[in-house]
């Protein structure tokens, strides 16, 4: 058996974060099913920072994490929010929401828009403005991951990957739990397994949340070979549609945006998806897809607010989530490290959480507590 003070369940960015953090205070061990960190929804998200979110506290947990990406993992990009035909309310929400935490936005026209992306389709069914943010954050998942590992290695803890939790149970004031190579007790057991944080609630008899993983889909392909696609701007519908990111000089990224209802799984990609995908982009700009380079899914796990949780249960003593962070997990997850250091440490609120109007009880798991359970 062995003791730490935190066991971190899950290495995605949700987990790796919050144990980097926490290390600081005690031993962590972050227990990881997969034989790395970050396999599911943190290692094939598109990973790109923005306020494009319809949530307000998603934006004010944006605007307090952007300060905090850093080289190599956070490169500046430009953004670019476009509205196809019958959109333009969506454009005028998506401007408003933006402008408070990113004034510097510009309201481009389409012949604007299309200069920056010449592929943007003009006339009937295309382009009818734009939004754009030169202050984007194009992110690395990979180098995130790896920045917090070399940060818990450098604290003295560690990361256990095959060790896929079998047994959670309470003893006493402290937390055992099983896994093939390994036992270990803890005071504080974080949640942070993404499409799995309610199986693992469940394997230590404590109430699940609702978390909803939902499927995306996206694929890449390859441009005309007279075509440099890197400096092109992330772009985004700001309705339903699809976004595109450059990969390089002559490749670009797309996802149609989608979102299926799935079990906690090693997501695939379904060829209706990837059909969608192709289709969307060729709908709205002049480029044609005839084959891809790759195409993969992904899933995107919400509560059932669409809000994160991060904080003790209530009905559990030691027991922490932190989960639901849904596709903004990598740009919100500064922010998020932050709040789950502060909650599980009973240390001080941030000022770089409180400052944006962010408290302790907007992210509490007592929100999703209904009179009936």
């Amino acid at each position: 058996m062995r003791k730490v003070d935190y066991l971190v369940i899950g290495a995605g960015i949700a987990g790796m974060s919050a144990a980097a953090h926490l290390a600081r205070h005690g031993s962590v061990v972050v227990c990881e099913a997969e034989d790395a960190p970050g396999v599911h929804a943190s290692g094939r998200s598109a990973a790109f920072a923005h306020f494009d979110m319809d949530s307000p506290l998603v934006r004010a947990l944006t605007a307090a994490s952007i300060p905090l990406l850093e080289e190599p993992a956070a490169k500046r990009h430009p953004a670019l929010f476009i509205a196809l035909e019958g959109q333009e309310d969506a454009l005028d929400r998506v401007e408003a929401g933006y402008r408070k935490w990113q004034p510097g936005v510009r309201r481009l026209t389409a012949d604007e828009a299309r200069k920056l992306v010449p592929v943007l389709r003009a006339g009937e069914g295309g382009i009818i403005g734009a939004l754009l943010d030169d202050q984007g954050r194009k992110l690395d998942a990979h180098a995130m991951l790896e920045g917090h590992r070399h940060a818990l290695i450098a604290a003295g803890s560690e990361v256990a990957t095959r060790a896929n939790i079998l047994a959670l149970r309470r003893e006493g004031s402290q937390w055992i739990a099983d896994t093939a190579g390994q036992s270990y007790a803890a005071k504080v057991v974080v949640n942070a397994a993404g499409a799995w944080v309610d199986e693992v609630a469940g394997l230590a008899g404590v109430a699940p949340i609702g978390i909803r993983p939902l499927r995306r889909t996206v694929i890449t392909f390859d441009v005309p070979a007279d075509l440099d696609v890197s400096p092109w701007p992330f772009t985004k519908t700001v309705g339903p549609g699809f976004y595109i990111e450059p990969e390089g000089r002559g490749r670009l990224l797309a996802c149609p945006m989608d979102e299926h209802d799935s079990e906690p799984c090693d997501a695939q990609p379904e060829e209706e998806d990837v059909a969608l995908a192709a289709w969307r982009v060729e709908e709205a700009t002049t480029l044609t897809i005839p084959r891809l380079a790759s195409k993969w899914a992904g899933l995107r796990s919400f509560a059932p607010d669409r809000l994160p949780v991060c904080g003790f249960d209530p009905a559990a003593p030691g027991f922490f989530w932190l989960a639901g962070q849904g596709g903004f997990g990598l740009q919100t997850s500064p922010a998020m490290a932050l709040a789950a250091e502060a909650l599980a440490t009973s240390g001080e609120w941030p000022e770089e959480l409180s400052g944006v109007g962010v408290m302790p009880e907007m992210l509490a798991r007592e929100r999703l507590i209904t009179p009936h359970g």
